[in-house]
């Protein structure tokens, strides 16, 4: 935790005439057992799901974009049930996923990768809509042909909107698996808020709360690092 943070924390808590929550306490329970797991447990679980269904809405909502993106026909076939679809708060699809799967990890991983995909396909369909159509009649006037069009045009020149969609994407992943980890869980960062706010144990929230973001700073770092090496032409 930063110094600047800390120091400011315990500062605000001498000035309260109630009994906030101190840096100290965060610091001595961050480590021992809680809501049926050790909290590293609780972290690499929801580590986990969030990676299980980012992965999955990445593998298909950027294709399904780039496709609506590069073909008329395939965005009019598309279009108006993802249009449909779009409306809908990942979290208005928990109580089906619980009735289709259960209360397993399978209903949690199935809303995390609606949350996922609709900014995955937008913002690919967005970054293929926006490469420059004099750069695509170029390519096809020099008698290039779809499959090499689509890797050496399409492809790079939709990547930076691409990974502004796949931070979206990651943003949504965790808001999502907190709020359904709220919901039947026995294990996970947002069991342990749930079960913490029962017990009124806010040292155990702010640790949780510092373990969701944790772990979503730590997955879009590596989200960044995979764009600089991806797009390298980019400037920082």
């Amino acid at each position: 935790m930063s110094p600047t943070i800390t120091c400011a924390w315990s500062i605000a808590i001498r000035s309260s005439r109630n009994s906030p929550t101190a840096p100290i306490d965060v610091t001595h329970n961050r480590g021992k057992g809680y809501a049926g797991g050790r909290l590293h447990e609780h972290f690499l679980h929801s580590g986990k799901l969030v990676l299980m269904g980012f992965v999955v809405a990445i593998s298909t909502g950027v294709p399904l974009g780039m496709l609506m993106g590069g073909s008329r026909r395939a965005e009019a076939a598309v279009s108006p049930v993802f249009l449909l679809l779009r409306p809908i708060p990942p979290l208005a699809w928990i109580p089906l996923a619980i009735v289709w799967l259960g209360l397993g990890d399978a209903a949690k991983v199935l809303v995390i990768w609606f949350a996922a995909f609709v900014p995955a396909v937008i913002n690919s369909y967005a970054g293929v809509r926006s490469i420059d159509a004099h750069l695509i009649e170029a390519a096809r006037s020099l008698g290039v042909k779809r499959t090499m069009l689509i890797r050496e045009v399409l492809f790079p020149g939709a990547l930076p909107l691409v990974f502004t969609g796949l931070r979206l994407a990651l943003q949504a992943c965790w808001t999502t698996l907190v709020a359904g980890e709220l919901i039947g869980a026995i294990v996970g960062l947002g069991h342990v808020l749930y079960q913490a706010g029962l017990d009124l144990f806010p040292a155990m929230i702010v640790v949780g709360m510092a373990g969701v973001a944790i772990a979503g700073g730590m997955m879009t770092r590596a989200l960044e690092w995979l764009e600089s090496r991806a797009i390298p032409w980019r400037a920082p």
